[in-house]
């Protein structure tokens, strides 16, 4: 900008450009960078610094502001707020300049063509939206403001809040002058958006590169300052298709008031829970924020709204905090003490312990001491002094973007958005442990679990096992039954859990047909129930993979159970009977399996368990996966990057149409046992037929199964991985898989230390046999010799 442009007290946004900030600040520099590069952004003009320093001049009250803030305890949350308070009473006793009130009634009536409308009043500071400081939410906006006196009062507003309490404490803490410091105010044409929300061009939780787009209904403010919980969509960067979606109650929403301004309206019930954005429309918001990125070639983070079904931009900058993914090491270790009491969306990684403290609006924030955990139903921006002395924040509402999950991650404490009823259900001084890592509160203080001598073999350390077992290139997982045992298992240094069987999940927590429990109008405890039980492996294998396979009782199991002889059959050979997927997408089981999927999905998104995938057993047709895959879709569960679908591979038709069945999953899971019993047409319960040999996994046709599966899974990209327990039952088995190249062993936990040896050992000799074959000399040098 040159020296003459630098001096105007008022300027155009198609003018600046994103390395203006020193005149226009933050946003105004990059509201006229979009405007200039073509992206949707609502027409505006920008009082600069220039206009703030001539303010300041004529009023002479700077030395009075810097009284006031002199005058600060800073061990007294009350005295800053007072101090703010006398400072901003001192703008509002100032006019603006006459020649500058005219300068501004022009450009006021250019940008809105000479008629009447409304415009949203932003603030702009010059340190705000860098890439090493975030000032989010510290400086004001106001929208829908009416008219040119409305107008004046509202810039002087903004100008005033370079000096609320939140404001002047972010200052202090990070060393910036309050003289140097000055702050622009965007005028802008004011969008009375149907639909609004936030956008990441990366993951702000834990920096994996997909967009996440948040959203509901109407003005913007109520997402960005966390008082609803908006719709969450997870968007692949690279194939620009969602991969996940988050879906939220939202009963209000901020509209324009009769007299300017916003204010709430409810929103009818039958519009409350449904996804309040189209797919479509998520992904065109999408595709606006890749190509923001691209432009500016770093993260970035956006406010967009939809009028007349068009998509604005309405404020960008660089995203300043960014989760590493790489949380507290206590995240995800098994942990003794206290038991979970809330879950959410973890929001900012970490796990701290402290005493509860409610906060409510009106209250000091003197309350909230040192080590205190801060409970709230949403953190507003004259808070971030308070949240600095949290060990951990949790709230009743908010999403990845809002307030509080922005001030948490970029001061590194442990966050837990979105609970729905942390200040009902925690107490005041009771303690809790937080972690932000997978969104969930625990009762009492959490401490890692000592392992003794006398701990059993499976649950032994990692630590311990470091020096024993050996690294391989085959992912080795464990297989599992128990929920109760995963704390011990998840001590092992395996890769995660290759098979958790849900019909324990069934027996030991809801001991009940789910038909019957369904009848009897208890889906909900039944969703509830299961839910938590794969939560609670899935929590302490964290971040480890975890696939679940969805429930594979026979009919004469099921009728085992209460209340089973009422909705099962009698079959003569159950083994190959009504099972698996057959059963899910019959009419008389279809609404228990929506509830397994129903529990999956709470697991994963309000218990924040993403590490859960999902297996399909007994695959038997291409038809079976598309409606099962319609009933996934249904309540929210999409492949994606962190939801994979496996197949059991135990039917020879899973074989036969591999290609097929390619199409419609990400791995196989090969079941050893029902392959062979279907491949040799041997009943694997047969005592007799197993004395005479035919029922062994070995058998030269079970492995040209095996080989041919693995082959054309990996030339469509695909992984198999086996779940059966024949690689811990024959060394040589196991051998045979490495050679093939299999993706992954999940073994039984007991023999988890012996079978990984025997992989690395498998895995050192196909090494060594390739090596020999490269290095083998031709038939004319043997001849030589």
């Amino acid at each position: 900008m040159d020296s003459k442009t630098a001096a105007k007290r008022i300027i155009d946004v198609n003018e600046l450009r994103v390395n203006d900030v020193p005149i226009v600040g933050g946003k105004g520099a990059n509201l006229g960078e979009l405007t200039s590069s073509g992206f949707p952004v609502p027409h505006a003009f920008v009082l600069t610094t220039v206009s703030y320093d001539y303010f300041i001049s004529t009023s002479k009250i700077m030395p009075k502001i810097l009284a006031q803030i002199k005058s600060i305890d800073p061990d007294s949350d009350d005295t800053l707020v007072a101090a703010s308070n006398n400072i901003r009473e001192l703008f509002d006793k100032c006019e603006i300049p006459k020649d500058l009130k005219d300068e501004i009634k022009e450009n006021y009536n250019l940008l809105l063509g000479g008629k009447k409308g409304f415009v949203a009043v932003r603030s702009s500071a010059t340190a705000e939206d860098l890439p090493d400081a975030s000032f989010a939410g510290q400086q004001e906006t106001y929208l829908n403001v009416k008219d040119e006196k409305d107008l004046f009062d509202k810039i002087r507003k903004c100008w005033s809040s370079l000096f609320t309490a939140r404001a002047i404490s972010y200052r202090e803490t990070q060393g910036y002058s309050h003289e140097d410091v000055k702050l622009a105010v965007v005028v802008q044409r004011m969008v009375n958006s149907e639909f609004a929300g936030i956008m990441f061009t990366v993951d702000p939780h834990n920096g994996a590169k997909n967009i996440i787009v948040e959203g509901g209904y109407g003005l913007g403010e109520a997402m960005v300052g966390g008082e609803v919980t908006p719709d969450t969509y997870q968007v692949d960067k690279s194939k620009m298709a969602i991969t996940n979606k988050r879906i939220s109650k939202q009963t209000w929403k901020y509209i324009r008031g009769p007299q300017g301004g916003a204010v709430k309206k409810d929103i009818p019930v039958d519009m409350q829970k449904v996804q309040k954005i189209p797919d479509d429309r998520v992904l065109e918001i999408a595709e606006i924020g890749r190509q923001v990125e691209i432009h500016y070639d770093k993260p970035m983070d956006m406010e967009w709204c939809i009028e007349d079904n068009k998509v604005y931009l309405v404020q960008a900058r660089p995203i300043t905090a960014i989760g590493t993914g790489k949380e507290d090491s206590s995240a995800g270790e098994q942990v003794e003490g206290g038991d979970v009491v809330l879950s959410g969306l973890g929001a900012s990684p970490g796990m701290a312990t402290g005493r509860v403290c409610i906060y409510d609006v009106g209250m000091s924030l003197d309350v909230i001491k040192d080590g205190d955990v801060l409970v709230t139903k949403m953190t507003m921006p004259d808070m971030v002094p308070a949240m600095s002395r949290s060990v951990a924040i949790v709230t009743d509402e908010g999403g990845m973007t809002c307030h509080a999950a922005i001030i948490s991650r970029e001061l590194g404490t442990p966050c837990v958005v979105g609970t729905g009823e942390a200040t009902n259900t925690l107490k005041n001084g009771e303690i809790v442990t937080v972690d932000g890592s997978t969104g969930t509160v625990y009762r009492g203080e959490i401490k890692k679990k000592v392992v003794t001598e006398t701990a059993p073999a499976a649950a032994a350390s990692a630590a311990v096992f470091s020096e024993q077992v050996p690294i391989t290139g085959t992912k080795v997982m464990v297989n599992m039954s128990m929920p109760s045992k995963a704390e011990e298992v998840a001590k092992l240094p395996c890769d995660g859990v290759g098979l958790l069987r849900s019909e324990f999940l069934f027996t030991n927590y809801i001991g009940e047909h789910p038909c019957a429990v369904i009848q009897e109008g208890r889906a909900q405890e039944l969703i509830d129930k299961l839910a938590d039980g794969v939560a609670k492996v899935a929590r302490a294998f964290y971040p480890r993979p975890v696939t679940l396979r969805t429930s594979d009782f026979k009919t004469n199991e099921y009728r085992d159970m209460k209340g089973g002889a009422n909705f099962e059959p009698n079959e003569d050979n159950p083994m190959i009977g009504w099972r698996g997927c057959s059963r899910y997408v019959s009419d008389s089981y279809r609404e228990a399996f929506m509830c397994e999927l129903k529990a999956i999905k709470k697991a994963r998104d309000e218990m924040g368990m993403k590490n859960i995938n999902i297996m399909l057993p007994f695959v038997r047709t291409i038809d079976e996966v598309k409606q099962i895959t319609a009933m996934m879709e249904s309540v929210g569960l999409r492949r994606g990057l962190d939801l994979k679908l496996y197949f059991m591979a135990e039917v020879p038709v899973n074989i036969f149409m591999a290609e097929e069945f390619c199409k419609y999953c990400d791995w196989f899971s090969i079941g050893s046992n029902d392959l062979t019993q279907l491949t040799m047409g041997c009943d694997r319960d047969s005592d007799i037929l197993g004395k005479m040999g035919y029922f062994d996994e070995r058998n030269p046709g079970v492995k040209a199964a095996i080989k041919h599966l693995i082959k054309v899974a990996h030339k469509y990209g695909n992984h198999v991985s086996i779940c059966g327990q024949a690689p811990s039952v024959y060394p040589e088995f196991c051998e045979f898989l490495v050679e093939q190249g299999i993706d992954c062993i999940s073994l039984n936990p007991d023999t988890f230390v012996r079978t990984k040896k025997i992989i690395a050992s498998a895995e050192q000799r196909v090494l060594l046999q390739a090596a020999r074959k490269v290095n083998r000399p031709s038939c004319d040098d043997e001849d030589d010799f």
